[in-house]
Parts: structure tokens; C-alpha cells; sequence
């Protein structure tokens, strides 16, 4: 079964199953913390209430979502068998493709359900012990997600490698698109529905009514939690996933090409590390009732895992990255060792450094006690416009400075392998992207914690609670919008390094297909052919598209939601709180609209490719691929941390800033938080996925590409096809008339 690590000498075939090995600790891990959390106290009757209500609701949404995307996925699976000529690689990339996806919809699933779980223990632990609780249970209920993703991130791309060896690369493939084209699908269907639940809780309560956040009378208020699960915890789990699965693929590709099978077998050793580093790290986030520094405790989880990592990749690195055949290295990269290379080491740690540098920079630009959100939150003192202009001023700038850092990365390690070939500079800039997600454990853990928190803080309002808790939740949350902020921002980050690494090897595998060298591949992408500079204009505008579907969808589902919040509150006996409003009629609502409005922007990223490929040929596509990553994380990270900005300019005047809720400033607050809202938690994180789902289609169809191109049936095929999807692109439905239709 294992044949393709038979040629291996015995240390490496125990490394590789202590891979394996570490992969399976991680899922026991997150067993074991689950066990933890699932033990606490759940609280109050109206606590339990509410919370069984926001899982009803969240498996409903899930159930929907899997059953209308299952028969595209198995469609997929029985496409991908015929895009490989080996009938074993066929038949390994079109399981490994069912595989991603299983494995991407169980980290969503099983991650979204303890967060539901979770979030009343919170709830609870606020209202009984204390601050330290509170936090050690919201983080702990987000590290089973991590782990989550860790473990079978790495079990399947080492079960992939130790069957298929050499060949591994082809099946690697199917497995990281299968996680990628779930993720995108999570991704959107799951922000479109927050933030239709988000904006028209938000507008009808607080702007028109001026009630409280998560009262119990705004029929919308437990739609807007169950959002909060299947679009951060079950979309943003799923992200990182597949993130995890990419990276790995294009370092194994071009590993192998570089330096062979330890090419491919050290990025394995490393996010084994990882794994071991992030059970130490997550387990040591604790705060005392005195400090009470949630973002500190987290920092300093995260910390400790990267220099956990560091230590063990550089031993690694000492012990493995050995090659006789080598000539010497300058000291820097062998230690004076002969045949030592630990290159590969010093670019994974360039990734390290970049995920801290990323997280840092994130928190500067959505921190509520920095000065970007400050300046955003003295802004809402004269209005609702300046608010919008300071918020879109905070994500503007934010972006030139992620760009800078991932820049300064992508140069150092390239640096790194000056003077050698392109293969091995690719190589670096992948290693990078391995060391980025190394602690990608530490990283969903503080993504899931947001979502925890802030369904932790309605169950709060919503029951009840004293003073005392509500300010401990309250503070979690706060801390819980930055922390979801970070790891959009790290998921931007790796969703740019996976794809340039995708990139390179586009153009190594045309060179595969044609028998040319990856010189003479890369000479004919210059902007100066017109095909390629087309294609990188289409590329280029294609994220801004794929925002507007979104960010309409949003729009229009949100419409449903504020009219209807309207017609209930105009019951007497709701607005006096004698009866509950019609919860389940919102979350009907959401849900039938999310899953209506995937369909556009899921054309768009598989298709699009494939369409500018037989258009337009080889060349243009390489040029649409360059186009799209560049935009699409300018658009990204503005939008994220845009969006961050706003939520918490919102939170500072909510806890008493500037005449704390009711104001003038806070209605202009909530305004930005409405307008932020789409973009943070459905455009901007999609675009992550967007980004890799149309790498990953490019690589697969790149040999049928090559093959018909200049085919005329193709071309017209492909032009017909593209008649449609524009067609299908621009019928914009009116929201009234889904209104009709949903009644």
C-alpha cells in the first residue's frame, strides 16, 4: 500500500510515520479538549434556551448547504479522473479530491458544533467564576477546530506522499482542491448569511428601535448568532484548511523538483513540529482575575509555539537536510558542515516571522486601544460620513502595509537561494508559505474564540445576565473581533504565497507538457505579449466582481431580513415581550437566501479560468492568474481590517465612549459597523479561497489547455459558454420579488 516511500532509507520511512503519528496526537487532542469543554457548566435554563435554539438553527443552515453543493461535488470527483493520463493517478486525484472536501466539510462541521456548545459554557463561566474561565474555555473551544485542521491536514497529505511517492505531486492536487472548492462554497454561503442576520439585526434594533444588540424582541437576533457559527467558526475553519492543504501542495511540488524526495519530506517534518508546538502553545493561554489581558494571554500562547517551532524545524534542518553531492554553502546555510543546505530552514523561518509580523500589524489597524480604531471612533462624533471616510482611510492604508511585509518576505527568501535556478527560488517562497500555516493550530484557535465570544455575549444579553458578566463578555468580544481580524489577515498572507507558489508551478508543469524549459515557459508571460496583458487585466478585475456579487447578495438577503424584523416588531405583544418573535422564520429566510446567491460567485471561480484558457490561451491565463492574486489581496486585506475598524470604533462607544449607546455617535457607529460587515465576514474572506480555487483550477486544466487551444470546436464551446455566464453574471433579482416568493 505504502509503495511509493519503498525506495526510502529506514530513518526516513520512520520520520514519515511519525508524521503520520503526530497527525493522529493532534486529533486526540482536540478530543481531549472537547471532553474538557463539553464538561463545563451550560448555565440556566434560558441560557440552555437560547443556545440549543443558535445550534438548531446552525446544523439547519449546514445540512442545506452539504445536500445542494453534494451532487457538484461528486460531478468534480468523476470530472477529475479524466485530467490525469495514468489510470492510478486518475483514480488517486479524483478520491483525493472527495477526500479534501470530506475533510474540509468535517473541520467546518465538527468545529462549528463545539463552538455552539461552547459559547453557553462561556456564557456560564462569566456568570459563575470568572474572567480567566471565560477565556481558557472560549480558546479551548476554538484550539479543537485547530487541531482539527492541523491533524487532517497533515494525515492527508502524508498518507498521499507515502502511497504515491514521486507521483505524489499529481494526486496532491485533487486533494487540495477538494478543500479549497468547499472552503469557497463555506465561505460565502456561510458570510452571506451573518451578514444578512448582522445588518438587519443592527439597522431595525439599534438605529430604529434603540434597543440593545441582542434583545430578545428583534426576530433577528438568533439568526444572527447561528451566523456567526456558519460563517466564522464552519467558513473560516475551512478556509484555513484548505489554505493548509495548498501550501503543502505546492511545497511538495516544487520540493520534489528542487531537492527531491527530502524536498517533499521536510515541509512534512515541519508541520509535524507545528503540530506538537501548538498543543504546547494553545494549552498555556491563561490569564489571572487580576491582569485580565485576554490579547496578552493570546500573544503569548502564540509566541511560545513559534519559538517551540523554530527550535525543532533548525534541529531538523541540522540532522536531515544533508546532500553529499552539494557543493559548499557559504557558512550562513551549512555551518561550515559539508553538504549541509538548511536554505529550506531559514525560508521556513521567514514564514514565521511573517505570520507574527502579520498578526501584529493586523492588531495595530483593529485593536481598540490603538489608534487607528481610536481615530475611527472620534470620527463618529460628527456623523455617520465621517465615520465611513476615516474607516475606508484605516483599510486603505492597512493594505500598503501587508503588502509591503508579504513583499519583503517573498524578496528575502528569494534572496536566500540567489544565483541558483528558478525551481529552487519557488521552492523558498513555498517553504515560506509552510512556515507561515506552521501554527496554524494557534491561528484558528484565536479565529474560532471571536465567534465564541460574541455568541457567549448575546446569550449574556439575551438571558440576562449581572452586570459583572456582561463586562467580561463584553471584553471578550472586543478582544475576539481582533483576533478574527489577525487570522483574516494571516489566511490573505498565505492565500498570496500559496498562490505564487501555485504560479511557478504552472509554469513547471506547461514545461512538463511541452518538453521546454522553465525559462523559456516564463519568457513568453512577459506583459509585453497582449495576450498575457489581457489576461492580466480580466485577472485583475475579476476579485472586484466576485465583491460585488457578494456584497449585493448581502444587500439584498439583509433587505428580507429588515422588512421582516419590521412586520414582527409591529406585534404589540413582541415589542412588550409577552411573546417571542418567530426566530425560526429569520433563520429560514437566511438560509434560503445564502444558498440561492452561492451559485453566481461559484461559476465564476471555476469557470472564468477555464473560459480565459481556451479563449485566450496558455499565455493569457498565466497573466489572469498573476492579475487576480495581486488585486485580490489588496481587496482583501482593505476590506478585513476595514471592516475590523469599524466593528471596534462601534465596541469603544458602546462601552462608553463619546455618550456610549443610544448617541448620536453610536448610531453613526453602527452605521460602519453595517457597512464593514459584508466585508469583513463575506467578501473580503472569500476572496482567500477565490484566490487558490482558480490556481488550483488552472493547474488541473493546464494540459487540456495546452492540448485544445488552438481547437476552433473548443473556441466556440468555450465563447458560448461565456455568452451564458456573463448572462448569468449580470441578471441582478430584485429583492422584492424574493420577498414574495419567501412568503
Amino acid at each position: 500500500m505504502f509503495g511509493g516511500i519503498a525506495h526510502f532509507s529506514q530513518g526516513e520511512i520512520m520520520a514519515l510515520w511519525s508524521v503520520l503519528g503526530t497527525a493522529v496526537v493532534g486529533l486526540l487532542y482536540a478530543g481531549f479538549l472537547m471532553g474538557q469543554v463539553l464538561r463545563e457548566n451550560r448555565g440556566t435554563p434560558e441560557m440552555i434556551r437560547i443556545s440549543d435554539s443558535i445550534k438548531s438553527g446552525s446544523n439547519a443552515y449546514l445540512y442545506r448547504q452539504f445536500k445542494a453543493i453534494a451532487l457538484l461535488i461528486l460531478i468534480l470527483t468523476a470530472a477529475l479522473y479524466f485530467t490525469a493520463g495514468e489510470q492510478h493517478i486518475a483514480l488517486g486525484r479524483a478520491c483525493a479530491f472527495l477526500m479534501g472536501s470530506i475533510f474540509s466539510a468535517t473541520v467546518g462541521c465538527v468545529g462549528m458544533n463545539l463552538a455552539v456548545r461552547g459559547n453557553v459554557r462561556v456564557a456560564a463561566a462569566a456568570d459563575r467564576k470568572s474572567f480567566s474561565s471565560a477565556l481558557k474555555i472560549a480558546y479551548r473551544t476554538g484550539t479543537v477546530t485547530g487541531m482539527l485542521t492541523d491533524g487532517l491536514g497533515l494525515l492527508g497529505g502524508t498518507l498521499i506522499f507515502m502511497i504515491y511517492g514521486e507521483k505524489a505531486y499529481e494526486v496532491l492536487l485533487g486533494f487540495g482542491f477538494g478543500g479549497t472548492l468547499l472552503a469557497l462554497f463555506m465561505r460565502v454561503g456561510g458570510g452571506i448569511y451573518t451578514k444578512a442576520a448582522d445588518v438587519g439585526a443592527d439597522l431595525v434594533g439599534k438605529i430604529e428601535k434603540n434597543i440593545p444588540e441582542d434583545d430578545p424582541r428583534n426576530a433577528a437576533t438568533i439568526a444572527d448568532n447561528v451566523g456567526d457559527n456558519v460563517g466564522d467558526c464552519a467558513g473560516m475553519a475551512a478556509d484555513i484548511f484548505e489554505s493548509y492543504e495548498v501550501t503543502m501542495v505546492s511545497a511538495m511540488i516544487l520540493g520534489w523538483a528542487s531537492f527531491g524526495h527530502k524536498g517533499v519530506i521536510f515541509p512534512l517534518l515541519v508541520r509535524a513540529i507545528g503540530v506538537i508546538s501548538s498543543i504546547i502553545g494553545t494549552y498555556a493561554v491563561k490569564t489571572s482575575e487580576e491582569v485580565r489581558n485576554a490579547m496578552k494571554a493570546i500573544n503569548v500562547g502564540f509566541i511560545m509555539s513559534a519559538t517551540i517551532s523554530i527550535v525543532g524545524f533548525v534541529l531538523v534542518g541540522l540532522f536531515y537536510l544533508k546532500f553529499p553531492d552539494h557543493p559548499q554553502l557559504p557558512f550562513m546555510f551549512s555551518f561550515g558542515i559539508p553538504g549541509l543546505d538548511m536554505r529550506p530552514v531559514w525560508t521556513t523561518m521567514v514564514g514565521i516571522f511573517l505570520a507574527i509580523t502579520i498578526n501584529r500589524l493586523t492588531e495595530y489597524f483593529t485593536d481598540t486601544h490603538k489608534p487607528p480604531v481610536q481615530s475611527v471612533a472620534e470620527s463618529c462624533q460628527t456623523g455617520h460620513a465621517t465615520n465611513i471616510i476615516t474607516g475606508l482611510a484605516v483599510g486603505l492604508e492597512s493594505t500598503v502595509w501587508a503588502i509591503c511585509v508579504i513583499a519583503i518576505s517573498i524578496l528575502v527568501s528569494a534572496f536566500i537561494y540567489h544565483g541558483t535556478n528558478p525551481t529552487f527560488i519557488a521552492y523558498g517562497v513555498a517553504m515560506s508559505g509552510i512556515g507561515l500555516l506552521t501554527l496554524t493550530g494557534n491561528n484558528i484557535s484565536m479565529d474560532v474564540f471571536g465567534p465564541v465570544a460574541d455568541n457567549a455575549n448575546g446569550i449574556g444579553e439575551m438571558a440576562h445576565l449581572h452586570k459583572d458578566a456582561r463586562q467580561i463578555l463584553a471584553d471578550l468580544d472586543a478582544v475576539g473581533n481582533t483576533t478574527k481580524a489577525i487570522t483574516k489577515g494571516v489566511a490573505i498572507a498565505s492565500a498570496v504565497v500559496a498562490a505564487i507558489s501555485l504560479f511557478n508551478a504552472y509554469i513547471t508543469d506547461i514545461g512538463n507538457i511541452t518538453n521546454q524549459t522553465y525559462a523559456a515557459i516564463a519568457s513568453t508571460l512577459s506583459i509585453s505579449n497582449h495576450n498575457v496583458f489581457v489576461g492580466l487585466l480580466i485577472g485583475g478585475a475579476i476579485p472586484f466582481l466576485f465583491s460585488s456579487l457578494t456584497i449585493k447578495a448581502v444587500g439584498r438577503a439583509a433587505f428580507l431580513i429588515v422588512k421582516e424584523v419590521r412586520i414582527q416588531l409591529q406585534d404589540k405583544e413582541i415589542w412588550e415581550g409577552k411573546k417571542l418573535p418567530d426566530y425560526a422564520r429569520v433563520v429560514s429566510i437566511c438560509t434560503a437566501a445564502a444558498q440561492k446567491e452561492l451559485i453566481r460567485p461559484g461559476l465564476l471561480a471555476i469557470l472564468m479560468p477555464l473560459l480565459v484558457g481556451f479563449l485566450l490561451k496558455k499565455e493569457a491565463l498565466g497573466g489572469f492568474l498573476a492579475g487576480m492574486i495581486l488585486s485580490g489581496q489588496l481587496l482583501a486585506v482593505f476590506m478585513a481590517n476595514a471592516g475590523g475598524a469599524w466593528d471596534n470604533a462601534k465596541k469603544l462607544i458602546e462601552d462608553g465612549l463619546y455618550g456610549g449607546k443610544g448617541s448620536e455617535a453610536h448610531k453613526a457607529a453602527v452605521t460602519g459597523d453595517t457597512v464593514g460587515d459584508p466585508l469583513k465576514d463575506t467578501a473580503g474572506p472569500a476572496l482567500n479561497p477565490l484566490i487558490k480555487v482558480m490556481n488550483m483550477v488552472a493547474l488541473l486544466a493546464i494540459p487540456l489547455v495546452v492540448r485544445y487551444e488552438n481547437s476552433p470546436n473548443v473556441l466556440w464551446i468555450s465563447a458560448a459558454l461565456g455568452v451564458i455566464l456573463l448572462f448569468v453574471l449580470l441578471h441582478n433579482p430584485k429583492p422584492v420579488k424574493e420577498m414574495s416568493a419567501v412568503q
